[in-house]
């Protein structure tokens, strides 16, 4: 199977364009307190049925290690008190930000959820120096996308003004395409 990742990039907190309010009633709030239980649940939720399959082999350890990291920061979508989605911002060399992982669980596919989550998460990337001292102040805010993504995901993306800077065609063997773990797998209504 052909599988294209696009990769895109704001170079600056102008370049944002933000959503309007979902449909869906949500509250986005940072996940504060390193919990890689919930974390993988996050991953596995939100991702399981695309794809998504690098830190499935992570041990605890691995998962606290990396969600203790200065900077890294989980932002959840709440509705009613039940995750909605996630964003989870990492901070790398060269004052960039990348958005590591982005997505919604099945439900709140298609409640305007998603481009205001992403919405939040950007300004969160731009003003993470706020937060971490620490770290230089963001000047490139970047995320890869690919075919394998939910339908809307590139055009979210670019939507909230961020631009394509590279492509890729993965070359066979780069995918796995077997089962997906799901929260289990087939759950994608």
């Amino acid at each position: 199977m052909d599988v294209i990742t696009w990769y895109l990039e704001q170079r600056s907190p102008d370049a944002l364009i933000p959503a309007r309010e979902p449909r869906l009633p949500v509250e986005v709030v940072r996940a504060e307190v390193p919990s890689p239980e919930f974390g993988r649940f996050l991953y596995t939720a939100v991702g399981g049925d695309w794809q998504w399959t690098d830190r499935l082999a992570w041990t605890y350890d691995q998962w606290m290690t990396h969600l203790t990291r200065p900077g890294v920061e989980t932002w959840v979508a709440w509705h009613r008190g039940t995750p909605a989605g996630y964003v989870e911002l990492d901070p790398q060399e060269g004052a960039q930000v990348e958005i590591a992982y982005f997505g919604l669980l099945p439900y709140a596919i298609g409640g305007g959820v998603g481009g205001h989550l992403l919405s939040i998460g950007t300004a969160r990337a731009w003003d993470l120096v706020t937060r971490w001292p620490s770290l230089p102040e963001t000047r490139r805010v970047w995320l890869h996308t690919c075919s394998l993504d939910g339908p809307a995901a590139l055009a979210n993306y670019r939507a909230r003004g961020f631009e394509v800077y590279d492509e890729k065609l993965n070359e066979p063997g780069d995918v796995d395409e077997g089962a997906t773990p799901g929260p289990w797998p087939g759950a994608r209504p």
